[in-house]
């Protein structure tokens, strides 16, 4: 048995309402539940109930045993001197307020359906479970609350992601361009470079870098000294030779310093990813377009926001991957599997805080766009498609990563509606 089935139990009701008593046989009769309280303090705030003849109205404490009540010490806490009714599994001792007054318990295993113990014991089965616990069954899921479900989850990878956005915005003064170039150099990076990419946005003067950004020498020059990438001094590539001067003049300009730069990899890389072509291709966004940020959040389609970042690394990258070595010859332009992950982890998320910030509510253009993106593919999705669960879209696939990584590997089964479904059937 475990806390979380019967706060499961009390917040949905899942009991025998009638005939309800405490250990001393005084009637309850529940008005309301209370809030679920995830915080410090007493499990549910501000319950309404009648016990015997007396309404109360006051907190509830749930535990698996009433003697948990002192292991946790809550009697020397004054956040529940205001409980006014003990939850318990088993009774084993007797509680009492400072006051002296013993607090009314309610024993749950006396009121609990057998089919809910039945199907929790099922559901945290380990037996033959390989990906989730409730792999079996999920395919079987209303498909009506799977989409809702699946609809919360995605707003909440968004509040999520929101996270490190906030910090930006802190960090910038406020200033939403900063933080898009931010999450464009870090999406820029993927998972190999994505930090340091991070890193490098944070150590540029915005400001200088949007002066620049008009001239792809002095852009690609500034990015690419501040990555580091223009020490070597055996490749003599004019173009080479061109940035490493053009750097050393916006470096005395700006007063730049080696501590600024940052270090970038190439291994494990395929080219098209190596650092010298994703620099190069976000030099070329900016270098098209100078007010980025407000186009890409007045964009209403996928197609309008193709259009915005349908661009190419310089010339020099059409025969190179890195500097002073040719290859084939291949213009670098910015897949649309590339720009589909720009929207999902950097455009739509990014959209969702500013427009808060403004006041306005794009959700559900938001939803419109994610909808109109393919799904993506990773060990996880692939997990969920094994188990027949239908993703459709962007914004099923991030869904179920939400899911995923903060439900089911946390077994937070019965806070998920999957759970609930599950637990909650009869027969």
């Amino acid at each position: 048995m475990r806390e979380d089935l019967l706060h499961f139990i009390w917040k949905y009701k899942k009991i025998q309402l009638k005939g309800l008593q405490t250990t001393k046989g005084d009637a309850i009769t529940i008005t309301s539940v209370g809030t679920h309280n995830y915080n410090e303090g007493p499990d549910f705030f501000n319950a309404q109930l009648k016990i015997g003849n007396q309404l109360w109205a006051g907190n509830v404490e749930i535990h698996i045993n009433a003697s948990d009540w002192y292991v946790h010490n809550h009697e020397k806490d004054k956040n529940y001197d205001n409980v006014i009714l003990h939850v318990v599994w088993q009774e084993d001792a007797t509680v009492f307020r400072p006051d002296n007054s013993e607090i009314p318990t309610l024993v749950l295993k006396d009121y609990i359906p057998l089919h809910i113990l039945n199907n929790y014991k099922q559901l945290f089965s380990s037996q033959n479970q390989k990906f989730i616990n409730c792999e079996k069954d999920v395919a079987t899921v209303d498909s009506f609350l799977m989409q809702n479900w699946l609809d919360r989850l995605y707003f909440e990878r968004l509040e999520q992601k929101s996270i490190l956005i906030q910090q930006l915005l802190t960090d910038s003064n406020n200033n939403w361009e900063h933080v898009l170039f931010a999450l464009l150099m870090k999406n820029f990076g993927s998972a190999i470079n994505g930090e340091s990419f991070l890193q490098l946005a944070k150590n540029i003067d915005f400001s200088v870098f949007k002066k620049v950004s008009v001239k792809p020498l002095q852009a690609e020059s500034l990015l690419f000294g501040m990555s580091g990438l223009l020490q070597n001094d055996e490749i003599l590539d004019n173009y080479y030779l061109e940035l490493k001067k053009e750097y050393a003049f916006l470096a005395h300009k700006f007063n730049f310093t080696i501590y600024d730069q940052v270090s970038v990899a190439f291994f494990k890389l395929r080219p098209t990813n190596f650092p010298t072509i994703r620099l190069s291709q976000l030099c070329a966004l900016y270098g098209k377009h100078q007010t980025l940020f407000a186009k890409l959040m007045q964009a209403k389609t996928v197609d309008q926001i193709y259009d915005l970042c349908n661009v190419v690394a310089s010339n020099y990258w059409d025969n190179h991957y890195t500097f002073g070595k040719e290859s084939k010859v291949s213009k670098k332009r910015l897949t649309k599997s590339f720009v589909n992950l720009l929207i999902i982890n950097t455009i739509l998320p990014l959209r969702f805080c500013y427009s808060k910030y403004v006041g306005k509510d794009d959700n559900e253009n938001i939803l419109e766009i994610s909808t109109a993106l393919d799904k993506e593919q990773n060990s996880i999705v692939s997990g969920f498609k094994n188990i027949k669960l239908n993703m459709q879209n962007a914004k099923d696939s991030q869904a179920v990563l939400q899911l995923y990584k903060m439900y089911c590997t946390k077994n937070k089964c019965l806070q998920c509606a999957v759970g609930s479904s599950l637990l909650s059937r009869n027969g």
